[in-house]
């Protein structure tokens, strides 16, 4: 399969598109099969990000939404530098985002393993907030080797089942839910405290 195959089958899990879920997860643990599956009933929608939108991917829900890069490798490990223009890419990807407060991912495909093949990355971000933060954090970095070259280890990353769970509330709450929690100990935290104030005791006459 080319890139641009990994590129369809990533945006039909996504898209909820059940045959293609059952045919990409026939290899795939039946608890990962069923996440892939949630898509299904919360699919996204998802646009290709051709021309100046300058990415593969971006999905849409009304919960959560982000745009993707594509990678796909038989290799577990895929160096930017082996491309300047991955690097380039990162960068302007990176810098699109935090503009408009985006969390962006990495999707990277590797090519003749079994099971969940798909492993989610989001690059590093100076500033995060709202919804996007609580999967940002989740989520593994890009990472950079020792002379500052940025790479993405498969073994790193999130699987993909695992970032479907999440994003779709199975084993675990709903990113909505864990944003609403975070801003109900937010406002606990903000209320002054209330102390509790006794009645003076009187003396007990004769």
């Amino acid at each position: 399969m080319s890139g641009s195959s990994y590129e369809r089958e990533l945006r039909s899990i996504l898209g909820g598109d059940r045959g293609a879920i059952l045919a990409s997860t026939k290899t795939t643990t039946a608890q990962q099969r069923a996440a892939y599956l949630l898509c299904a009933s919360k699919p996204f929608l998802v646009i290709r990000g051709a021309g100046s939108l300058g990415v593969d991917l971006v999905a849409l829900r009304g919960d959560f939404s982000f745009p993707i890069e594509v990678k796909s490798s038989r290799k577990a490990r895929l160096h930017f530098s082996s491309n300047p223009r991955l690097t380039e890419q990162y960068t302007d990807f990176v810098a699109q985002c935090e503009r408009s407060g985006v969390v962006p991912l990495y999707a990277y495909r590797i090519k003749g393993i079994r099971g969940d093949s798909w492993r989610i990355f989001a690059p590093e971000l100076e500033f995060v907030e709202g919804m996007g933060k609580l999967m940002y954090d989740r989520l593994p970095k890009v990472s950079s080797t020792r002379s500052g070259n940025l790479v993405l280890v498969w073994d790193e990353g999130m699987p993909l089942s695992t970032f479907l769970e999440h994003v779709n509330g199975s084993g675990s709450r709903a990113i909505g839910a864990l944003f609403a929690d975070d801003l109900d100990e937010q406002d606990r935290d903000d209320r002054p405290s209330r102390s509790l104030t006794l009645p003076p005791v009187r003396p007990r006459v004769g």
